[in-house]
This record gives C-alpha cells, sequence and structure tokens, in this order.
C-alpha cells in the first residue's frame, strides 16, 4: 500500500469523481483509476461503487477511509518534523475561529506568518467555540480562535486568554434606541433579536446575562455569519449584540452601551498534547506563552 493510493482514494471521496480527483492530484484519470483498482485488489474489496451518473464509497470503502487519512497526516507531519529538524518549517497550519474574532488582527498575523513560512499551507474554518475546542483535542485543527461567556473555560486543550470584553447593544440607525446614550437589559428585551444559534457559546453570553436577571427575549432569526446578523439589524429586523472590540468592522448601524451588558472572553487554544512544527510557529508570530497556559 503507497501513500499516493491513498491520495487517490481520499481525493475520490472528497470528490465524488474520478475525473475531479485526478485534476485535484494532477494526474490522468486512468492512472488514478489504476492505481485505486490495485489497491482494491490488495485489499480484496471494492472501496467505491462506480455508475454512470455517480461514485460513493462503498462500507468497505467508509471504513477505509478515517485511517487513511490519518496515515497521510501522520506522513505529513513525519515530513515536516524532519524538515524542522533541520530550520525549514513547512506542512499544514489548519486554523480555526468563530465569526467575531476581536482580539487579534487576524490576516495581519497571516501576512507576518506567510513572509516567514512560505512553505506552509494555512487553511481556516469558521465554526463555534464548543465545536472548536473539540477539534482542537482530537487533533483536527492546529489551534482555534474562540470567544466564550465568562463563567466557561476551554476544557482538554491548552488555552490563552487574548482579550476579555463586553458586549454592546447594535441597531439599525433608524431605530428608536439609535439615539439614547445607554440601554439596559430590561429594555432590550422588549425588542426582537437577531442572534447566534441556541446552544453556542456566543449565544450562551447574551441568554445567561437575560436569565441572570429574569428576563426573557424573542430571538426571530437565529444566524451563524457575523455579517448577515449585521445586514439584517440594518434592516432594522431587529436587534443585536457584540463584542464592543468587533463593532468598529460593522458599518451602517449604531451601537449603543449597555451597563448591565454580558462580559466575553477570547482564547486562543490549542492540542496539549503536542503541537505541529507550524503550529508552534505561529504561535510565536502571536507572542503566545505557550509554556504557561492559562
Amino acid at each position: 500500500m503507497e501513500l499516493q493510493q491513498l491520495r487517490y482514494v481520499v481525493a475520490v471521496a472528497e470528490t465524488n469523481s474520478f475525473t475531479r480527483a485526478a485534476e485535484r492530484c494532477l494526474v490522468v484519470q486512468s492512472a488514478l483509476s489504476h492505481q485505486i483498482a490495485r489497491l482494491e485488489r490488495e485489499l480484496g474489496a471494492k472501496l467505491f461503487e462506480r455508475t454512470s451518473r455517480r461514485v460513493r464509497l462503498t462500507q468497505a470503502g467508509a471504513a477505509f477511509l478515517p485511517a487513511a487519512r490519518q496515515c497521510l497526516d501522520a506522513a505529513e507531519r513525519a515530513a515536516a518534523e524532519v524538515a524542522a529538524a533541520v530550520g525549514e518549517v513547512r506542512g499544514r497550519l489548519a486554523v480555526g475561529l468563530i465569526p467575531t474574532v476581536a482580539a487579534v488582527d487576524l490576516p495581519a498575523a497571516l501576512r507576518d506568518f506567510r513572509e516567514r513560512y512560505p512553505h506552509v499551507r494555512v487553511s481556516l474554518g469558521v465554526g463555534a467555540s464548543d465545536d472548536l475546542v473539540e477539534q482542537v483535542r482530537v487533533g483536527a485543527i492546529d489551534v482555534a480562535f474562540l470567544g466564550l461567556p465568562t463563567t466557561a473555560h476551554p476544557q482538554g486543550v491548552a488555552a490563552h486568554i487574548l482579550a476579555r470584553d463586553r458586549l454592546v447593544a447594535v441597531v439599525a440607525p433608524a431605530h428608536p434606541l439609535a439615539g439614547e446614550p445607554s440601554v439596559t437589559l430590561a429594555r432590550l428585551a422588549e425588542e426582537v433579536f437577531v442572534d447566534l444559534p441556541a446552544g453556542t457559546a456566543g449565544r450562551a453570553q447574551t441568554d445567561q446575562a437575560f436569565a441572570a436577571a429574569g428576563l426573557t427575549r424573542d430571538v426571530a432569526f437565529e444566524v451563524t455569519n457575523a455579517d448577515l446578523m449585521a445586514r439584517l439589524v440594518q434592516q432594522n429586523l431587529g436587534v443585536s449584540m457584540f463584542a464592543s472590540n468587533y463593532v468598529p468592522r460593522l458599518t451602517d448601524v449604531t451601537t449603543i452601551p449597555v451597563p448591565d451588558a454580558p462580559g466575553r472572553v477570547e482564547y486562543l487554544v490549542w492540542n496539549r498534547a503536542g503541537r505541529s512544527p507550524a503550529a508552534s510557529a505561529f504561535l510565536d508570530i502571536l507572542a503566545i506563552p505557550v509554556d504557561r497556559p492559562e
């Protein structure tokens, strides 16, 4: 069994097409098909069901795929470790982030990282804080930027606090509250809200604050994208709450201080069991004290 064969299997599984997999792997389709057929003979099982209209994994293929990915990841990490041993950082850096990262200018940090380590491939994925913590814990991604309520702390990973902040109300310029110098949670509870989905760490910040004050509110729109949340607010479909450090990035909305607003803590987390050379280099770019996790 060869690594190239594993790469071909993963490519076909991810594209559901031998043609697109061959294009991704920069080989002719006949060569890719031949190698997969050879691997199937070695394994004694078909990995894909092929018809004129689609390609999909067989039961054996679905069982084989996770191990194939693990082998490729291990080979990639081994190559990266060898490169690091001779002073060169290579490999992959997988970064997860919430939609409202504000404590770090991430594009600028990635620019500096890319200038210093041009041979590292970077992948970025947006998600909810709880999901990102789990992905870091199991090694699916290298580092993640989180936003959590002040009552929560990342579990099972190494963590560093980037910033502490409070939320502010965000309304349309035409909203009746737009001219107010401040607004309380009790007054906001009378409004229709645009917020993150229930159950997410970002939503928990506001849910916990309203619950602690004995208040309920109407969340009419649940949105996973911060820009879309702001656009709905712009259309006066509801009010929302964002971290004060993030709102300067929004346009055509009005922000209002909330004296009893919930707080938020932004974290950077990484795998407690070990870091790839690329992850260590990225933490160094950000000047994170990795030997003293918080």
